[in-house]
């Protein structure tokens, strides 16, 4: 079984192969875990975005990954996965467990044996936490060739995440 951890704090510091980024599908930056990744990479990562092919200025649609070079970051690579609005996606479930599943999937395929995770969709894209977490949790660890690593921002997230984790 793969490795899992919740961690509270800033994802950005994490030591992983891949970090992943709640991304928008425009894959330009943006607010919450987006802009925090996109500052602390520094002008390379958005470079690297800039690179990845857009239909009608989507780069990266709701539930799948894209991958690109990590900028200033530790990591090797920054995987954007596109978590879905809430109260606007059909099937949210799907959509969310897809944008883990998709990222999981593209670190495997470029030899990373180790992935950090923010919440997808809890911010601004407004997913129920709680549900949220199981989808999260129970994606990630069907990838057993992973270690995993949630880091959650924000107590009341981070106590769910911790909760779902231990399946109390």
């Amino acid at each position: 079984m793969s490795t899992l951890k919740i961690l509270f704090g800033d994802i950005t510091k994490a030591d992983t192969d891949a970090i992943v980024n709640a991304a928008n599908p425009k894959m330009l930056g943006g607010g919450g875990v987006d802009g925090v990744i996109h500052r602390a990479a520094g002008p390379k990562l958005l470079e690297e975005c800039r690179k990845v092919k857009s239909i009608n200025g989507i780069r990266c649609p709701f539930g799948e990954s894209r991958i690109t070079s990590a900028g200033d970051l530790n990591s090797k690579f920054v995987i954007h996965t596109v978590g879905p609005i809430f109260r606007n996606q059909n099937d949210s479930a799907r959509v969310l467990e897809s944008a883990y599943e998709s990222a999981c999937i593209l670190a495997i395929e470029y030899g990373c044996e180790s992935i950090s995770f923010p919440a997808i969709s809890c911010g601004a894209y407004g997913y129920p936490h709680e549900e949220a977490a199981r989808i999260a949790i129970g994606t990630c660890r069907k990838f057993t060739r992973l270690e995993v690593k949630f880091y959650i921002y924000g107590e009341e997230l981070f106590r769910i995440f911790q909760r779902v984790s231990n399946g109390t």
